[in-house]
């Protein structure tokens, strides 16, 4: 079996993949429990991603049978006995549920996994190997990490911290691929991101780069006044000095510098 988090929670039996077809509070629980595999997540965790700070008086007995229903859809799609899942796979610990990767692998250690190597190889100096490595961590994501899964403190904190690793996934990626000169790779890229995240002064920076890179001058100083407007409009601030030193390196055409 094969689990998926980068995107809507998946899961995949037999190279079938398919998003998984349960009520949304089983799908809190089951994303909880991905989220840490190999670690046991506390019954007062579970119960406050579900009702937040306000959990019924049946709280309890609702999260169990929550925990039933996941180990039937396991056994469901495996074949297997609920039995054989309670005992192996989603089992009970004291004070909480653990989830096993000896059931097979789960999508974001995969990503952690490239790109710690990808970013290791970069490091040292083998940027082919590492931005192999980096395009196949990020082809794992398959949209925003549990787009359909409904989410308390816990799961919302773990989103955002997959997406920030993405994002500085996606920044060494783009510096590897600037230093290979693949400007047109990078700008494909960046184009879209920095639409999504119209504030993120690093991807705009290399999205800068890359455009004054491929003989865009133009176009990287539009990205940086767009971007000081919006700043400027939304928060309040200027952008960093790293861009602003960047935004002079590119009207003195210090191509160096870039």
């Amino acid at each position: 079996m094969q689990f998926g988090v980068l995107g809507p929670l998946r899961i995949a039996v037999a190279g079938s993949a398919a998003d998984v077809a349960v009520a949304p509070k089983v799908r809190t629980v089951l994303a909880m429990l991905l989220l840490h595999t190999d670690q046991v997540v506390p019954v007062p965790a579970l119960m406050r991603d579900l009702w937040n700070e306000s959990p019924p008086a049946t709280g309890l007995r609702t999260l169990q049978t929550y925990i039933l229903n996941c180990r039937k859809l396991l056994a469901q799609l495996t074949g297997r006995a609920s039995a054989d899942i309670a005992r192996d796979t989603l089992v009970t610990r004291a004070g909480g549920y653990s989830f096993t990767s000896a059931c097979g692998p789960v999508d974001w250690l995969d990503f952690q996994r490239l790109t710690d190597r990808g970013g290791k190889a970069i490091a040292a100096g083998d940027d082919r190997s590492g931005i192999q490595l980096m395009e196949q961590a990020l082809e794992l994501w398959r949209g925003d990490a549990l787009a359909d899964v409904p989410a308390g403190p816990v799961i919302e904190a773990k989103r955002r911290l997959l997406e920030e690793s993405r994002l500085g996934a996606i920044g060494v990626l783009s510096e590897a691929r600037i230093r290979k000169g693949m400007h047109r790779e990078v700008t494909a890229q960046l184009v879209a991101l920095t639409s999504e995240h119209q504030l993120h002064e690093g991807l705009h920076a290399q999205y800068m780069r890359a455009l004054a890179l491929s003989g865009r001058r133009a176009e990287a100083l539009e990205v940086f006044s767009d971007l000081r407007v919006r700043l400027a409009a939304e928060i309040g601030i200027d952008p960093g000095y790293p861009l602003q030193q960047l935004q002079l390196a590119i009207l003195k055409s210090h191509t160096g510098d870039i």
